[in-house]
């Protein structure tokens, strides 16, 4: 099943093109990836004071996880409300992950799959493995549709998110079938950044036994620093 089939699909907007808003975007991430929280705050909230929806979003991303200000989801909650009020796929992502874990917000499963269906609609592909976690254990219809789940952490992976390959990896796995959850291990790889890399390692180090060696050598490959 496609992700159209899955969770529709919007209408394309048209591209921003770069200007001083996202200039201070760009160089407030610089801050924030050399470790100068608060440069990058600063930056994020001058950007945001152009009501544009992707600095809006950051400035919430700042006070949701304490980039250079005190932590506050209940002021992240606002910045990504607006986003979304414009229809930004990221705001509507991060305000399922508050709605899921009730944090800033009363805890609402519901209104989280709402918002994940609004991300993936928005082309947010780790909202289609956040849809099949959802259907795995319950949290939607009160009962674990595993089917369903499967169809989104596909739709997921195809997208190119190494969380839900791995998802698919670790249920075809539990199934005994060795050969296709390898397959989705391995093609989870080269999708992924170093701390999946090792949470994968890890998970293979635990359950390969006889079957998964060679993705396990592969994964411990991924896992050394490049030169």
């Amino acid at each position: 099943m496609s992700t159209k089939e899955l969770v529709g699909v919007l209408p394309p907007t048209s591209h921003t093109p770069l200007d001083t808003v996202h200039v201070h975007l760009l160089i407030g991430q610089i801050q924030l990836n050399n470790g100068n929280a608060a440069g990058a705050f600063n930056l994020f909230a001058l950007a945001a004071q152009s009501g544009q929806p992707q600095a809006l979003n950051m400035l919430g991303r700042a006070y949701e996880q304490g980039w250079g200000v005190k932590r506050s989801a209940a002021h992240a909650v606002l910045y990504f409300q607006s986003a979304a009020e414009q229809d930004y796929g990221w705001a509507y992502f991060n305000l399922a992950d508050l709605y899921l874990a009730g944090d800033g917000v009363p805890q609402d499963t519901e209104k989280a799959f709402t918002y994940y269906v609004q991300a993936a609609r928005k082309g947010v592909n780790k909202a289609l493995n956040m849809l099949g976690t959802l259907h795995e254990n319950g949290s939607i219809a009160g009962q674990a549709d595993l089917e369903k789940a499967c169809q989104y952490f596909k739709a997921g992976a195809e997208a190119g998110d190494c969380w839900a390959a791995f998802n698919m990896g670790r249920i075809l796995y539990t199934h005994q079938k060795y050969d296709q959850a390898a397959q989705w291990f391995e093609y989870s790889l080269p999708l992924g950044f170093m701390a999946y890399w090792q949470a994968l390692k890890m998970f293979l180090l635990e359950y390969d036994g006889l079957f998964l060696k060679e993705v396990y050598q592969k994964t411990i490959q991924f896992c050394e620093p490049q030169t």
